[in-house]
């Protein structure tokens, strides 16, 4: 038997949606030469990861690698995807490749971060591939919620890997490449060692509808609506901004782009050729003069965030824009579970100014990006390779569409985040794991899941924060009384007295009774003061906060 192996490492996106990051490698074991697939985010949420920007996966286990490492290939152009590429980068050090629509992207990533964007190497669609180190990979057309995505075809002397990357088998997709199931048919005629699949919508059982299906519907809708129309979609699903943009324009309104991301990707889509015949926009400056019922609007902010343009427009005005009663609002896409409150907020927000909000609950104003349960057995039966192995999915969907996968008859297994397999030979086995985890780009700066300030974070917003200040002087006696200071705590306690004054009473007298060798110690009066700040919070109000001791000694 070959001492050589061919190993699959997921390091995110396995076991979770977001933070994409797939390794390959072949070689003698540990000595296996590396490439990435993708490098994406995820992002933070009040509940679970307050003030967090952006959630990277844990690569260290990569970066310990780096010198095995040829390259980093990129699918396509979703956040999750491509998302980390500016700020992982120099971490890694090795070229980047991308269709030309993701490489336009991915560089405006690296100059943000002040990475050199001559890094992102573009590169052509199958039969052209690019070599790096033992594999040979080409970049496969598909179709998806984003122009120019791409499966991979991974070749290596253990034979031909096929990554599908995020799709849906869509063959009308209005913007991009259609699903072309002969040439898909025709790189798998030779054999496909394993299939390393999207599982996103396995437990939707019907097949997916395509995004030519969408636009009738929505142009019914705006033609119908008598005064102003806000849409929203996700920005980087440009086949949808143009049918909204088309659907405006057919029913004589004016059409504005409201959002940075939205502008951003309409601009690379038609500086890339990907996108043609986009309705003529105007300014936010000049959309301010046009008739109400002249106007559409296509804004960011389909997920609730709180900073982008529908956020804005509900809270008030957005660029000079002020939605009032009998305006439209269309959400053309799915909430991501997650962000419910989010849009809900929203909705609220615009009901209020009694402005009609239509969302995709009909199922008319939206189709998927990812392929369904159907889909997923129509690829499997055409690529037919020996092993599926899932990605791209909570644990539940991986599991699922592992299950679907031995129904037709092929090896598959389960592989969440850190579990190296060996796809070498008749069936995938588990060759190893690796530690992987969660990065937080917190502000300027990234810190580790565990390093405990999310943490700190989290039980500050629970139970609020009491800071404590006591003063001693040379001989280690307390000077005047312990002062509190409180944070996100109520003013009055079960005693019906100020919880400050209860907290100071209490620390004050034990700073009175408190034994010379405790007063000389800063660690054991910290350990006391914080001891008893939390316990007088408990009976006072029924929490026991955070709590912060400054000590002061005279010198």
């Amino acid at each position: 038997m070959s001492q050589e192996r061919l190993i699959y490492l997921p390091l995110g996106g396995a076991g979770e949606i977001g933070m994409n990051a797939y390794v390959y490698g072949y070689g003698p074991k540990n000595k296996e030469r590396l490439i990435l697939v993708d490098i994406g985010v995820a992002f933070s949420d009040m509940e679970s990861s307050p003030g967090v920007d952006l959630i990277f996966a844990d690569i260290r286990w990569l970066v310990e690698n780096k010198h095995r490492l040829e390259a980093v290939f990129i699918t396509h152009g979703h956040e999750d995807h491509v998302g980390a590429v500016g700020h992982y980068w120099e971490r890694l050090g090795v070229p980047v490749f991308a269709r030309a629509f993701t490489a336009n992207l991915a560089r405006h990533k690296m100059a943000d971060r002040g990475q050199p964007e001559d890094m992102i190497r573009t590169v052509s669609a199958w039969p052209k591939t690019t070599k790096a180190g033992p594999f040979s990979v080409g970049f496969l057309p598909i179709s998806h919620s984003i122009p120019e995505s791409a499966g991979l075809i991974i070749d290596s002397p253990a034979g031909r890997v096929i990554h599908s990357g995020d799709f849906k088998l869509d063959e009308t997709p209005l913007v991009g490449e259609p699903f072309d199931p002969e040439l898909w048919k025709d790189v798998s005629k030779d054999g496909v060692q394993a299939l390393i699949c999207d599982s996103t919508n396995v437990f939707s059982p019907h097949a997916g509808r395509s995004e030519a299906s969408v636009g009738p519907e929505i142009e019914a809708l705006v033609s119908a609506a008598p005064n102003m129309v806000v849409a929203t979609t996700f920005a980087s699903n440009v086949a949808r901004v143009k049918t909204l943009a088309q659907a405006g324009e057919r029913a004589g309104r004016s059409i504005c782009l409201m959002g940075r991301a939205m502008r951003r990707m309409i601009e690379a889509s038609i500086t890339t050729g990907v996108l043609t015949d986009f309705p003529k926009v105007i300014s936010p400056e000049d959309a301010a003069s046009i008739p109400r019922e002249n106007l559409m609007l296509l804004v960011t902010g389909s997920q609730g965030e709180h900073r982008a343009a529908s956020a804005q427009l509900a809270r008030g005005k957005y660029n000079g824009i002020t939605l009032k009663e009998g305006d439209l609002f269309l959400f053309s896409s799915k909430t991501i579970p997650g962000n419910e409150r989010g849009v809900l907020r929203i909705i609220n927000q615009f009901s209020e100014m009694g402005v009609d909000v239509v969302d995709d609950s009909s199922g008319k104003y939206h189709v998927s990006g990812h392929a369904n349960r159907p889909d997923l057995q129509r690829l499997h039966e055409i690529v037919d390779p020996v092993m599926v192995v899932p990605n791209h999915g909570e644990h539940r969907h991986l599991r699922e569409h592992s299950k679907l996968a031995a129904e037709g008859g092929r090896e598959s297994i389960v592989a969440v985040n850190g579990t190296m397999l060996d796809l070498t030979g008749d069936k995938p086995f588990v060759a190893g794991y690796v530690e992987t985890g969660r990065v937080y780009l917190d502000g300027h700066t990234q810190i580790g899941a565990l390093d405990g300030i999310v943490r700190d974070r989290l039980r500050m917003a629970m139970n609020g924060h009491v800071t404590v200040n006591v003063l001693l002087d040379e001989d280690d006696e307390p000077l005047g009384e312990a002062w509190v200071d409180l944070k996100g705590l109520p003013e009055l306690g079960r005693s019906n007295a100020p919880v400050v004054d209860v907290l100071e009473a209490d620390l004050t007298q034990f700073l009175g009774r408190a034994g010379e060798k405790t007063l000389a110690n800063d660690d054991k009066l910290e350990g006391e003061l914080r001891r008893i700040a939390r316990n007088t919070s408990r009976d006072e109000i029924g929490k026991k906060p955070e709590v912060t001791v400054i000590i002061s000694r005279l010198s």
